[in-house]
């Protein structure tokens, strides 16, 4: 295998990973829930880990101006994006990085906005912050075109919670579950409003380099100067480039007032992280591309797999083909599995998927699949769900 040809190991080698996805369940089920990829890491992600180690290059954590120069690389030749290099910082990761940013810019009772389904543990850091939960969810418009992501975002509602007070909305750019992206006019829509009403905009992007074709992502703070004045984003290599057990995320901000506050953010945020994952992250951004690009080209054919087995043997399932990312999001309504459908299928059918409603409670009957391996595999899991049936 090379970087210009990543392929997704046998199951069998799969079940000897030492990940949580792996060890999670028992033998006999298939894993397809936690969001990491089954494909092996970049190369030039492996020669910098093997260098290190090899020479027990393994201390605490210091400066490290390669990681903002590969990220500025990577932002300005993907995005067109230059940022600003001293305004970036480095955190554990990026649950690390959103809830430092919320301790700074909130106090415990505060209010945030969010928009439901979302990534679960955006709920867990609003807990560890104290500060109480608005919702405004994403509704299903109903579209039945394969590219055309069916979920929208009520902006009137939105302005409606930025003027009843809150502190901060919390986005997830591009979008999990949804396998959404948002529209630069939308993203000017929010970046108005949060200036307006004087509301932070912290936009989670680890998932913007698995962005397919047919979409374009646009940094909230690439944007224009008032999405500047009002954002910070958090996002790391982990995902892009299946690194999340190294520990290690970016925090950035474009905007000399945002940057003096997250001046008081203590200096373990930084130190906490780990040095092999933010030499890591330096190296992925900088020459992980060609791998980058093989990985979503199997991605983009694995969306559509999904969408040809569920037609031709669960053609109730409804699905959307999302437009980033590597997770689909299944409606299994139809297939009357009970309160928690996820449940249902692992203990009648051994494959795990999340449950749709910690994603928001409106999402019961979905499921999450991560995409992120082998068509056989895939194949495997559509397979035993028919079977259990």
């Amino acid at each position: 295998m090379s970087d210009n040809n990543v392929v997704a190991p046998a199951l069998s080698e799969l079940l000897t990973h030492h990940s949580e996805k792996w060890r999670g369940f028992a033998a006999d089920v298939l894993p397809l829930p936690v969001m990491e990829m089954d494909f092996p890491i970049a190369q030039p992600i492996r020669d910098v880990l093997l260098e290190m180690v090899s020479h027990s290059d393994l201390g605490y954590l210091g400066s490290v101006p390669e990681l903002a120069d590969g990220f500025e690389s990577f932002c300005q030749s993907r995005w067109g994006w230059s940022i600003d290099k001293s305004q970036l910082r480095i955190a554990a990761d990026v649950g690390v990085g959103v809830v430092e940013t919320l301790r700074v810019f909130t106090r415990p009772g505060d209010r945030i906005l969010i928009n439901s389904p979302v990534y679960q543990n955006f709920y867990s850091w609003i807990r560890e912050t104290r500060l109480e939960i608005i919702d405004v969810p994403f509704k299903n418009a109903g579209s039945d075109l394969d590219e055309v992501n069916p979920w929208t975002i009520d902006l009137g509602e939105v302005e409606k919670a930025y003027a009843s007070g809150i502190k901060v909305h919390l986005i997830c750019s591009p979008h999990n579950p949804l396998g959404r992206v948002y529209s630069r006019e939308e993203l000017s829509q929010i970046a108005d409003m949060a200036k307006k009403y004087g509301v932070l905009v912290i936009s989670d992007e680890i998932h913007s380099p698995l962005t397919y074709k047919e979409a374009k992502f646009i940094p909230f703070l690439g944007l224009n100067e008032t999405a500047r004045e009002v954002g910070v984003t958090v996002t790391s290599a982990s995902k892009g480039w299946n690194i999340a057990g190294l520990k290690s995320a970016i925090i950035i901000s474009q905007d000399e007032s945002i940057n003096e506050k997250l001046a008081l953010m203590p200096p373990a945020v930084h130190f906490r992280s780990s040095i092999l994952g933010a030499f890591a992250s330096a190296a992925a951004f900088k020459d992980g591309g060609v791998w980058l690009d093989s990985v979503i080209n199997h991605l983009d054919s694995n969306r559509y797999l999904i969408k040809d087995l569920l037609n031709a043997k669960l053609p109730s399932v409804k699905y959307h083909i999302p437009n980033s990312s590597y997770v689909a999001w299944l409606d299994l309504s139809a297939l009357d599995l009970g309160e928690n459908p996820a449940q249902t299928l692992l203990e009648r059918a051994k494959v795990a998927f999340n449950p749709g409603h910690i994603y928001g409670p409106q999402s019961s009957q979905f499921v999450r699949l991560n995409f992120a391996t082998s068509p056989t595999i895939i194949t495997e899991a559509i397979d035993r769900i028919v079977k259990s049936l």
